[in-house]
């Protein structure tokens, strides 16, 4: 399976695996990109989006911070204004490995401003803000768009071209359009289409969640690399089962359910020690429906946990989730 383990150049900058954690605002935190970098030593991660205005108005913001061993590091930026853009990315230059431009963000807010996908709609605007970056910085800059704004105005091929011809090391690019938000799947074939077009390094995005798509989407997208999201989001595993296949053709066993529940808990104590724990628990709320998906039960746990404010209560349902399923398994075995 060594064919699937392509290593990726971009820029000046050689890395030795083909897997990213795809940027998720208010989800890739230093607490999850540090969570993955301890299961997987090589792959990309990328930083949750960062407004560049605002990072502009306040360069020590909290969202900035990142522990000391997540390099392969990208910073991701939203914007529309070039010099901005710009400024933004000289602030952070030396904290940063790449520096990537948020293209492909579908949320209402964001395009409302011209942000996010909304610059599929504006290719100039795009090209001008990759040039200011590359005239500005000396780091790699990549970009991440979508297919197009909608079905009917699929530009990806033009405009990953044009943002190739403006100065853009690498691309990553979500296998949707903007109208269809994350309903639907990924359409991973059409990327084959720009890969033809581009001699820079390109990343699917979309749907990948296991071993399987991730093959699927290689090789139907024609990718160098894959960029997991969502299917990250209870399972930072991912990456290094992935990993593990690409360079063996070995699938690891998934985690037992102590292993995620151990995994959780590691999870939620180290966004306690980066937020506080009143802050860090009300944080970490979004990501149980991920890691106890799929248990006996897990809605009530699900409830409950999310509404859950003491630490130590967390706790004990945590330990009541895992013993519950051992007395299951134990009655299914004398059956």
């Amino acid at each position: 399976m060594n064919m699937q383990t392509k290593k990726i150049k971009i820029g000046n900058i050689q890395l030795n695996s083909n897997l990213m954690l795809a940027p998720m605002a208010g989800i890739t935190d230093t607490v999850l990109r540090s969570m993955v970098r301890q299961m997987d030593k090589e792959c990309l991660l990328v930083t949750e989006m960062l407004s560049s205005e605002a990072l502009v108005n306040n360069p020590t913001a909290k969202i900035l911070e990142s522990t000391g061993f997540e390099s392969p590091l990208a910073f991701q930026l939203s914007g529309h204004k070039p010099h901005l853009m710009a400024k933004a990315a000289k602030i952070i230059e030396d904290r940063a490995d790449f520096i990537d431009v948020n293209m492909g963000c579908p949320v209402k807010k964001v395009v409302c401003g011209g942000d996010g996908s909304a610059l599929m709609k504006t290719p100039q605007i795009a090209a001008d803000i990759v040039k200011a970056i590359k005239d500005t910085i000396n780091k790699p800059v990549t970009v991440k768009f979508r297919l197009g704004w909608t079905f009917d105005t699929k530009n990806f091929v033009e405009f990953g071209k044009l943002m190739e011809e403006s100065g853009a090391d690498a691309i990553t690019i979500h296998a949707r359009t903007r109208s269809q938000m994350y309903a639907g799947k990924a359409d991973w074939a059409e990327i084959s289409k720009l890969k033809q077009e581009v001699s820079i390094p390109i990343y699917a995005n979309g749907d990948i969640v296991n071993i399987e798509t991730a093959i699927e989407c290689l090789n139907l997208s024609k990718a160098d690399g894959l960029a997991i999201g969502r299917g990250a989001l209870g399972n930072p595993y991912i990456f290094k089962q992935i990993e593990h296949y690409f360079e063996t053709g070995e699938i690891l066993p998934p985690q037992t359910l102590a292993e995620k529940i151990a995994t959780l808990k590691s999870h939620l104590d180290w966004e306690i020690s980066h937020r506080g724990e009143e802050n860090g628990i009300k944080f970490f709320r979004k990501f149980y429906p991920y890691y106890i998906k799929g248990i006996r039960g897990g809605g009530a746990y699900r409830g409950k946990l999310v509404t859950e404010d003491s630490y130590q209560s967390i706790l004990t349902l945590l330990d009541e989730i895992i013993e519950n399923e051992q007395k299951i398994l134990h009655i299914h075995s004398i059956n």
